[in-house]
């Protein structure tokens, strides 16, 4: 994609921000689509229990939504994102053996994924967007710069007085 399709990207991402709580259905369609991608979630920190909580999702399993429903940052992708404060990852979920993926990632059949932190303009964590695609996929550099700035986007609109 071309940087002007990126930047009407953000301007799009900007839009959906706009008001007492982002439109995150708009959100996470608009990541899936640009990372040609079947399967996604954001999560939002809740920094009082330490724990991310699922706004919406696409395309995840029902056996394992319960799982998805609250991550405690440091477990896996979504929790690793958060504690790192960067993005996590795998070019093949059901063959990756980094440590960084869940069992029950498998479940969902998808290979590819990347997940990011939604960083606030002083850098506090306030959530994770994550991707994934059925093919084997290593995101590259430009792919994740992109996740990377329509989370930052969110992150600093979650940061606003009574946003949420």
């Amino acid at each position: 994609m071309s940087a002007r399709t990126d930047a009407e990207l953000l301007s799009q991402v900007d839009r959906f921000c706009v008001g007492p709580a982002p439109d995150w259905d708009a959100l996470l369609e608009l990541g899936l689509r640009r990372l040609a991608c079947e399967t996604g979630s954001i999560h939002v920190l809740d920094a009082t229990t330490n724990l991310l909580h699922l706004r919406v999702q696409r395309g995840i399993p029902e056996a394992i939504r319960p799982a998805v429903e609250r991550i405690p940052v440091g477990k896996g992708m979504a929790g690793l994102a958060a504690e790192r404060k960067a993005p996590v990852g795998a070019c093949n979920l059901q063959t990756d053996s980094s440590g960084d993926v869940r069992p029950g990632a498998k479940l969902t059949a998808m290979k590819g994924a990347l997940c990011v932190p939604m960083l606030d303009g002083s850098g506090a964590v306030r959530g994770t967007f994550g991707v994934a695609r059925r093919d084997e996929h290593e995101f590259d550099a430009a792919e994740t710069s992109l996740l990377l700035a329509i989370a930052a986007r969110i992150g600093r609109a979650l940061a606003a007085p009574g946003a949420g």
